[in-house]
């Protein structure tokens, strides 16, 4: 059984149990109710603010509780598709016992080696933290940061979470343009953008973190399944 510990944003949950679902249709051709895995998903509220620095603390403490709890439901494994919460990989991972997939080792595979400019997505904590631009440095490629970048992305992350979706839509339509100018692709490393990632990208190349996540969650589901 597949453990998703979600909710971060709440959001983001629904888009990537979609994309879960996405997959197991592509990579091994589900199609009857029965062809999908069993999953349990914890939505698990934490104490992120888009306007306020984070308390590492009260975050660490919230996922890893929130890990142990799906752990106990008697999950094989777990996926966290939220990019932030990976800055406590290593003291979630030594909490639970069984294992846990790293969405940023999984994107870094995917983005493909013609890529060699490249701007990063995601909240200020997460760009902050480097976890990113290390694998984009062993990569070879160059990561480009701009404030306004980075502004235009806050906002856009706030407007989906109080649920301003067209105008979310609208600043990103925007961002898109500007950045097809710099970059040859962006990772988007923040689940909450799922919401509006069908939206117009103007032949802007995407590496999406959450979709890399769910490809290796499928993956990891059916590497159970002939082991087993």
């Amino acid at each position: 059984m597949i453990g998703i510990l979600a909710g971060m944003g709440p959001k983001s949950t629904g888009p990537f149990v979609d994309n879960v679902v996405k997959q197991c249709q592509e990579i091994y051709g589900a199609k009857d109710d029965m062809d999908f895995p069993h999953m349990m998903i914890y939505s698990c509220p934490t104490p992120f603010y888009i306007d306020k620095a984070i308390n590492h603390e009260d975050m660490k403490r919230a996922i890893i509780n929130g890990a142990q709890k799906l752990e106990s439901t008697g999950v094989d494994f777990i996926a966290m598709p939220c990019n932030t919460a990976h800055l406590y990989f290593d003291q979630l991972h030594s909490s639970i016992s069984i294992p846990l997939l790293n969405i940023v080792d999984e994107t870094i595979k995917e983005i493909p080696y013609h890529v060699k400019k490249l701007a990063l997505l995601a909240t200020d904590s997460t760009v902050q933290s480097g976890i990113y631009q290390e694998g984009f440095l062993k990569r070879g490629i160059q990561y480009i940061q701009k404030n306004s970048w980075q502004t235009a992305i806050n906002q856009i992350i706030y407007k989906i979470k109080i649920g301003q979706l067209n105008e979310a839509s609208q600043s990103w339509n925007t961002l898109c343009s500007e950045l097809t100018e710099t970059v040859d692709a962006v990772v988007i490393a923040c689940t909450d953008l799922n919401v509006i990632l069908e939206t117009k990208q103007n032949h802007l190349y995407v590496v999406d973190s959450s979709t890399c996540l769910a490809k290796a969650i499928v993956n990891k589901y059916l590497a159970y399944q002939k082991s087993n």
